[in-house]
C-alpha cells in the first residue's frame, strides 16, 4: 500500500493550496488528511467516508475535502489559509480498522 500526497508549499496569509493524495494497492472505505505544527500533536484535519464528511473545528468553512474513487484518490482544497494553518499534512487511508499514512507535506503559511 502506497499514498502518494502532491501539494503544499508556501502561501501568503488568505491564500488557498490543494493537497492531493492518490493510494494504491487497496480500496479505502474511509481517507482523510491530518496534520501536525510546530510543537503540536498531530491533529484531524478532514475525514471523508461512504457516510459523509467531517471536519476539525478549525478548519471549518474554509477546508473541503472530496474523493475521486475512480482514482481511489482524496483531495483537500484549503482556503482562507491562516499563519496557525502552517503544519506538515499527511494523508491517511484506513481499511478495517488498520491506518495507513503518507509521507507528509509541508503547508507554510506566513506573509
Amino acid at each position: 500500500v502506497q499514498l502518494q500526497a502532491s501539494g503544499g508549499g508556501s502561501v501568503q496569509p488568505g491564500g488557498s493550496l490543494r493537497l492531493g493524495c492518490v493510494a494504491s494497492g487497496k480500496m479505502f472505505a474511509i481517507m482523510g488528511w491530518y496534520r501536525q505544527g510546530p510543537g503540536n500533536q498531530r491533529e484531524m484535519v478532514a475525514v471523508i467516508t461512504l457516510a459523509g464528511e467531517k471536519y476539525g473545528d478549525s478548519v471549518k468553512g474554509r477546508f473541503t475535502i472530496h474523493r475521486d474513487c475512480a482514482k481511489n484518490a482524496v483531495y483537500l482544497q484549503m482556503n482562507s489559509l491562516k499563519p496557525e494553518d502552517t503544519a506538515v499534512y499527511y494523508c491517511n487511508a484506513n481499511l478495517e480498522g488498520k491506518n495507513y499514512w503518507g509521507k507528509g507535506t509541508l503547508v507554510t503559511v506566513s506573509s
